[in-house]
């Protein structure tokens, strides 16, 4: 792609997200979520292939009917409260119109179909993006209106995409469809403690855009992209892949690594709400995506391929490691130590 039109795009993204997390009124939101979703499908059909279009497609028709949503939401709203602005969102069928449309924008269950299959069309750069900065208008309004939401809607949204996230990645063999499912199950997480204690939902977001961001990274520098290739590209650089293991286990949740801090946190949050059910049966539910980053790490670091299939070796790459993965890496590993300066910090 043109370096100009990558410039104008990336910065329209970033524009489109500051427009809509600083905004208070309903429209401004609304207009850099629309520039948000412009932007990025460019970047989601450029290479040109009829998966990469298809991919586009369908993010611009979920987009635009949850862009839809929102502004249907809005004026509802202020039909009956004359009030645009975003926190005031009182109106109990505007809240629950706009908690499905920011359902469908993010992809969480029952509106997640869009997910995988706009994440498996696109380039390994723009799947992260939409993983992670895509995520976050979102997630903002969420924040802003997340008093006046119906806390047994998002219970059972959040309970349902961690369960569904969790079992549809069990079988995939495609890294990036396994990567949208994980995000599906994490979005779940962010999902069920926003109403009683938002600051965390933040903070399970920051660390999940982390981890992601290093995993998404690390595979595009190994040029990876299904099971069967992973297998074989320990021998281009050793010392990142044992790296990846790391870092797919810190996105699992296992303690002593960063992804055990949001999720520890969210459990000790729900408990206090006297919502033990709800947090043993999420904590249940992430065992399924357990398995499928056991998985991932198994075949990080294997040497050799379970199969009788010939497989070339990679050559091992001179080239070191981009800074930018090593300090990404090194996060999403080693936060945990230092969470209570991090909690001090949210």
């Amino acid at each position: 792609m043109n370096p100009q039109a990558s410039l104008i795009f990336i910065t329209s993204l970033l524009l489109g997200t500051t427009i809509t997390i600083s905004s208070n009124h309903w429209i401004m939101a609304w207009t850099g979520l629309e520039i948000n979703t412009l932007a990025i499908l460019p970047l989601i059909s450029k290479s040109h292939h009829p998966r990469a279009i298809e991919a586009a497609t369908k993010y611009f028709l979920t987009q635009a009917a949850a862009s839809a949503l929102v502004l249907f939401s809005s004026m509802t709203n202020a039909w009956h409260t004359g009030q645009w602005d975003i926190t005031q969102l009182t109106h109990p069928t505007s809240s629950l119109i706009l908690t499905s449309a920011i359902a469908m924008k993010l992809g969480l269950v029952p509106f997640h179909f869009w997910f995988p299959e706009v994440l498996q069309g696109s380039p390994l750069t723009t799947g992260l993006l939409l993983s992670t900065i895509m995520k976050l208008p979102p997630i903002t309004l969420l924040y802003m209106t997340s008093p006046s939401l119906n806390p047994s809607l998002l219970t059972a949204l959040a309970i349902l995409s961690t369960a569904l996230g969790g079992w549809m990645g069990l079988n995939q063999t495609q890294i990036r469809k396994i990567l949208a499912f994980s995000s599906i199950s994490h979005l779940g997480w962010m999902a069920i403690i926003i109403i009683y204690n938002p600051k965390l939902t933040l903070l399970n977001f920051y660390l999940y855009a982390l981890m992601t961001a290093t995993v998404f990274l690390t595979l595009n520098t190994i040029k990876v992209l299904k099971l069967s290739t992973l297998m074989t590209a320990w021998t281009k650089i050793p010392s990142l892949n044992a790296m990846l293991l790391l870092t797919l286990l810190s996105l699992a949740g296992l303690p002593p690594l960063t992804g055990f801090l949001p999720k520890w946190l969210i459990i000790q949050e729900l408990t206090k709400q006297d919502m033990a059910p709800a947090a043993t049966l999420i904590s249940l539910l992430s065992l399924l995506s357990l398995f499928f980053y056991l998985r991932l790490a198994y075949c990080t670091t294997i040497t050799l391929p379970p199969h009788t299939t010939n497989h070339m070796k990679q050559w091992r790459a001179n080239k070191s490691t981009n800074m930018a993965i090593a300090i990404l890496t090194t996060m999403s590993v080693m936060l945990l130590p230092i969470s209570p300066m991090i909690l001090t910090i949210v």
